[in-house]
């Protein structure tokens, strides 16, 4: 009873940060599946299950957020989402086939590179730059959509880790990356939450599915309150140095286990 009131309050909680997080700056989703997977031991499929139940509800949560203050594309969101979706099809399909080993490997390989390009990335919230001629292919954007679905669906990342420095690389302002970025998400978590869900261990994830959601309303609801009040760039430095600290910790942790 203790260990289930614990692990309730665990999820709980991350998903409350992470809201938050993910609201102000569309960065951080990786984590939650770092966390269940590295830290709670939960399996790869029911982590993953959890985490993109997350994802889709901040997602439309944020997004209405970020399209209430004009921070939205919707055409430009619409062709990604087209791309998306079978990216997403494919992405749960690769790893439910591989090994679990494996599957965990991906994931911290991925949140490790995830951390490094974000403390790499040049602060840009305030730089004015014009947007990409790419953008205006409708094709070149829903192949974009396709590829980033396939990599966040098998990884269990969210969405914007990709997404969101990928717009801004091509122009577009960072709140806007961020809105599409969101709304993006909830297309990819929509076929990867009935993939890994098929695969996952229904009564054990139970109750971990209203701490997830209750955690990830609140906390996205203040997140994207909070959006313009707080310096993404010190933000973002803080999230890369814990996600990359914790990445590395759970790789040791894996090879020694292997």
């Amino acid at each position: 009873m203790f260990t289930s009131l614990f692990l309730f309050c665990i999820v709980l909680c991350s998903n409350l940060i992470i809201g938050v997080l993910l609201g102000i700056s569309g960065i951080s989703g990786f984590l939650l599946p770092l966390i269940y997977v590295g830290f709670l031991g939960l399996p790869v499929h029911d982590s993953l299950a959890l985490s993109f139940i997350s994802f889709a509800v901040s997602g439309i949560i944020g997004a209405y957020a970020y399209w209430k203050s004009k921070n939205m594309d919707l055409k430009l969101a619409l062709f990604l989402s087209i791309g998306s979706l079978p990216g997403a099809f494919l992405g749960v399909q690769i790893n439910v086939l591989i090994s679990d080993f494996l599957a965990r490997l991906l994931l911290y390989l991925f949140v490790l590179l995830a951390g490094l390009s974000i403390l790499l990335k040049k602060n840009n919230e305030n730089m004015k730059s014009n947007r990409s001629s790419v953008l205006n292919h409708s094709v070149i954007v829903m192949l974009l959509g396709f590829i980033t679905a396939v990599i966040c669906a098998l990884t269990g990342a969210g969405g914007p880790i990709l997404l969101v420095p990928l717009l801004v690389s091509f122009g577009i302002n960072i709140r806007m990356a961020v809105g599409v970025s969101l709304l993006n998400s909830v297309v990819i978590a929509i076929p990867s939450i009935f993939g890994y869900f098929a695969h996952a261990n229904m009564s054990a994830t139970s109750t971990l599915i209203i701490a997830s959601l209750i955690g990830t309303i609140i906390g996205i609801i203040t997140g994207a309150r909070l959006a313009n009040k707080v310096p993404i760039h010190l933000l973002k430095i803080l999230i890369a140095i814990i996600t990359i600290l914790s990445s590395v910790y759970m790789l040791v942790m894996l090879k020694v286990g292997a």
